[in-house]
């Protein structure tokens, strides 16, 4: 597994270089800004990306806008996120433009080595791995919009459960129903919000998101 890391505090790129290393990585580049990032996606072509949310100059969302423009250059190219900071705006367009190979999570939520690099290498394979917490963000960014406060309470978990790339029986265990009323409310969650059907997990997970973006020019 290729890796291309960018990630400006010393000690922590030094970490994740010796972690994935030690779990059988190679790193091919490992750099501080959110341009040198960019260079590095377009030369190594890696199996997959780690980049931090704030960077340099000016640590805002330097490295979110760096993974859109990597992506953007590079389709569907494997990025994971990972910052302590939800940067609301980029991270829903940086889903918008297709969750395939796309992952964000928290640093400060990441409590077992082996989840990371089972995450990193979900994504390397175009999974999508999203921290709860991201997602719930995301969802409160739209609950004033009509369709949105139209979900009843456990629509709003179902849907954020779907964000986050689970399956219906995932979802059905993390509530404690069955799969037949997971199907249920996510049948009336695309209705309500005037979604269409998605035939795959990851359009799924897009439809929701992208959904989740509407609006952002009004605000």
């Amino acid at each position: 597994m290729r890796v291309v890391i960018a990630e400006d505090a010393v000690m922590l790129r030094e970490g994740l270089i010796r972690l994935l290393g030690e779990h059988d990585a190679e790193i091919v580049a490992a750099v501080d800004n959110g341009d040198a990032f960019v260079d590095a996606v377009m030369k190594h072509r890696p199996d997959v990306s780690i980049v931090d949310v704030r960077m340099p100059p000016t640590f805002r969302d330097e490295g979110l806008r760096a993974a859109i423009e990597a992506r953007r250059r590079i389709p569907d190219t494997p990025i994971l996120v990972f910052s302590q900071y939800v940067e609301e705006r980029y991270a829903a367009e940086l889903l918008e433009g297709g969750t395939r190979g796309v992952g964000y999570l928290l640093k400060d939520r990441v409590a077992d080595v082996r989840d990371f690099i089972h995450a990193v290498r979900q994504v390397a394979s175009g999974g999508t791995v999203l921290d709860p917490e991201v997602v719930a963000q995301l969802v409160t960014r739209r609950r004033r919009d009509d369709r949105l406060a139209g979900l009843t309470p456990r629509e709003h978990e179902v849907l954020a459960l779907m964000a986050e790339g689970k399956t219906n029986a995932a979802i059905a265990e993390s509530l404690f129903v069955s799969e037949g009323t997971v199907e249920k409310h996510i049948r009336g969650i695309f209705s309500k919000l005037n979604l269409e059907d998605a035939e795959t997990m990851h359009r799924r997970v897009l439809a929701v998101l992208t959904f989740l973006r509407l609006g952002e020019d009004e605000r």
